[in-house]
């Protein structure tokens, strides 16, 4: 789809009634501005000095894609304010609310009480640009890529050493910054490249690093001064060059061209189904019919829409986990109940069994009672001799070559080794690998479950749930999906930038049970109601609804204007010791530098995963390079959501509750997640199944939100020989 980019200006008129910086001072205060989908640069007006009324006048120019999601930070500064770190208000400003070729002023309230006001002119008038070609899925939107190749002509600079150096760098680019050596170089060389957003204001700055002549300033040692240059970026393909002096006698020639990067998207935007588990999917539907045929002793062939998907639902819980599974599959074998399945999810200790059991292509076919006998041998095996220094020497091997590929190496990974020799004595392989038992259909297909973190945040704050299967890897509140082969690769704006090794199976193991991702603020008393916990309360940001009342409602897109106070610099590190985990499991964001989409926030996909207070401060939500991925059971050991995906269709779920507490209870907390409301099981009522009741016991649960679709709650029962 093709839409226009606009043009925004930006005019900081006035700040009145500013507060004091201390009883004796007025502040010496600026306003920074900073828009991140138009530019990565943070622009600011001249600072005025001890004034209560300080006038600007100034404009800023911004250029814009309507179609995403624009937030305009309006921040006040103090210089002299180290408290704050300088920043005392911002203001989140949606840019949507400004029609096409009007101006108009705007007062911010930054404090009613002394009547402390921001004005701002805002105008959004048309820009002669061609149409941005964009992909979305209503949620995140792709936007078209440039490529910038800079070359370093070397030949004035040949048998003249220099311990001088150029820094390339464009911030908000793939790449942000590259080094270049001038006094080691006397080759040719590759072309230093940058990919960014075709549309965006980008700078390519340059700098130069020389060490400070100690005669002329002999009071400085060992001291490194930096000349910069910087050269905006043009939006059509072009050539340019540009000389870049060193001295008064030295220069080197800088080669520039710019070019559009026209490669198609690498991540898949979508909510629906991929084509290899539809096809599954209806595989399954085949087997089931049959399966239940025979079960139900039906005289006729179940139609295609007469069969149900059923899925197991199964909890993380360690060791118990990981052997209860097995007993719990082995007891819907023997009840001709394992060919019914479709899905088979899990988080946490039940991944270990999943795993184990889709190295054998057909192991669903297979008695159980075989891999139950090996699970009984791993479990009851000495482990001692992981450990023995040999083997450890091994592992470090392992994990340096695990970071030579391009992997961020954390204790998790070593904790996923020691799970893998603990529990399994199978190959290694991958989890694309895990398609060899699907090929046919003959196995349910497995889901992996873990939660998407952010650094500073409280699980209750902030976390998204990412599913694995063998066929892809995605974010489910964003409809963001990429092959499970490509998992842990570099992306950029929905492109593979740079494609890594796909890890195997027992680091996977790791980040799914990382059971060392809590911190003290997730442990704290009341950590699910941040409102009702004190530390939540006094170390973040204070957030406050400024929008004044229209005389018309707002649009169902357009985000409220709020006011955004920072927390004191004490308040700010405890913070960051109370949520700093013992490790985390960090990987590429495959999203990385996708944009929201301007309507994200009144998308029913996007909020039926809502599920976290950064959801209205688009600024915040997607802006990491960086995945952090934390065990599921560190906020809700299940592995529901991925099921309640309503493209999967999942009629009846077997809940396999494996975690610590009650045992007979199904393991959900009685509030609204994720938009939907879990009762009390059928009403407080439960059933038991007749055949087999050592190895299960069932309570029939119905989820309100979805007619006909049934919640059985299965628990180990202490004994049962099932388990």
């Amino acid at each position: 789809m093709e839409f226009l980019c606009n043009l925004l200006s930006v005019k900081i008129i006035q700040l009145k009634n500013l507060q004091k910086a201390d009883i004796f001072t007025q502040s010496n205060c600026y306003v920074s501005l900073f828009l991140p989908t138009a530019s990565s640069e943070r622009v600011q007006t001249k600072t005025i000095k001890d004034c209560q009324d300080p006038l600007w006048n100034e404009t800023f120019i911004f250029r814009i894609q309507k179609k995403v999601k624009n937030v305009l930070e309006l921040t006040v500064h103090d210089e002299d304010n180290c408290l704050m770190d300088g920043h005392l208000l911002t203001v989140l400003f949606d840019v949507s609310k400004i029609q096409f070729g009007e101006t108009i002023c705007l007062t911010f309230p930054l404090d009613p009480k002394i009547q402390e006001e921001l004005e701002v002119e805002f105008r959004l008038e048309s820009i002669p640009v061609p149409l941005e070609n964009i992909v979305t899925n209503g949620v995140l939107v792709s936007r078209e890529m440039s490529c910038l190749e800079v070359e370093v002509h070397m030949e004035k600079m040949k048998n003249e050493p220099t311990d001088k150096s150029v820094t390339f760098t464009v911030q908000g680019s793939c790449e942000e910054k590259k080094y270049f050596p001038l006094g080691s170089v006397m080759h040719p060389v590759d072309p230093v490249v940058f990919h960014y957003i075709k549309y965006q204001q980008s700078i390519l700055a340059v700098e130069l690093t020389k060490k400070l002549c100690t005669t002329c300033f002999p009071t400085c040692r060992n001291t490194n001064t930096e000349e910069k240059v910087c050269l905006t970026l043009p939006l059509e393909p072009l050539s340019i060059k540009k000389e870049i002096v060193i001295d008064k006698s030295k220069t080197i020639d800088l080669s520039m061209k710019v070019q559009d990067w026209p490669r198609g998207l690498d991540v898949r935007l979508g909510y629906e189904l991929c084509m290899e588990e539809k096809m599954l999917i209806q595989k399954r539907k085949g087997i089931a019919a049959a399966a239940l045929k025979k079960v139900l002793h039906l005289d006729r062939d179940l139609q295609d829409h007469e069969v149900p998907v059923i899925a197991v639902m199964a909890t993380g819980g360690s060791s118990r986990a990981f052997t209860a599974l097995h007993g719990h599959l082995f007891g819907l074998q023997k009840l001709n109940l394992l060919d019914c399945l479709s899905y088979i999810s899990g988080s946490s200790g039940s991944t270990w069994a999943m795993c184990n059991l889709y190295e054998q292509a057909d192991w669903s076919h297979q008695d159980l009672s075989g891999a139950i006998a090996e699970a009984r041998k791993q479990m009851t095996k000495c482990k001692l001799n992981i450990f023995c220094l040999e083997k450890l020497k091994e592992y470090s091997h392992a994990l340096e070559q695990r970071q030579k590929e391009g992997y961020k190496t954390c204790f998790t990974d070593l904790w996923g080794i020691f799970i893998d020799k603990a529990l399994s004595c199978g190959p290694n392989c991958t989890l694309s690998g895990q398609k060899h038992a699907l090929n046919h259909g003959q196995n349910p297909l497995p889901i992996y479950m873990v939660l998407n973190t952010r650094d500073k945040y409280s699980l209750s704050e902030f976390k998204e749930w990412m599913e694995f299967t063998p066929y892809e890897v995605g974010l489910l509140k964003y409809g963001a999906y990429i092959r499970s082969e490509d998992f842990g690769s570099k992306f950029f704006m929905g492109r593979l930038m740079k494609k890594a090794p796909e890890s195997e199976i027992c680091y996977m193991k790791g980040l799914w049970s990382n059971v060392f991702s809590y911190h003290l603020l997730d442990a704290s008393p009341g950590r699910n109601i941040p409102e009702e916990n004190c530390w939540h309360r006094c170390t973040r940001d204070t957030i406050n609804n400024i929008e004044e009342r229209p005389p018309q409602p707002l649009s169902p897109h357009q985000l409220h204007t709020y006011l955004v106070a920072p927390a004191c610099k004490f308040a700010k590190l405890l913070r960051e010791v109370l949520t700093k985990s013992l490790t985390i499991s960090e990987v590429y964001n495959f999203i990385h530098g996708l944009q929201l989409n301007n309507g994200y926030f009144d998308n029913k996909n996007f909020e039926l995963w809502k599920d976290t207070i950064l959801d209205d401060l688009p600024n915040n939500l997607n802006t990491t390079e960086y995945l952090s991925l934390a065990d599921t059971a560190a906020y809700i050991d299940s592995s529901y959501p991925t099921l309640m995906k309503p493209e999967r269709k999942v009629d009846v779920i077997v809940h396999l509750n494996y975690s610590s507490g009650s045992q007979t209870e199904v393991n959900f907390p009685r509030k609204y997640i994720h938009g939907m409301v879990l009762g009390e099981a059928g009403g407080g009522k439960k059933g038991v199944m007749s055949a087999h009741r050592d190895a299960f016991d069932i309570s029939h649960s119905f989820l309100p939100e979805e007619e006909g679709k049934h919640l059985l709650a299965v628990a180990p029962e202490a004994g049962g020989r099932g388990s």
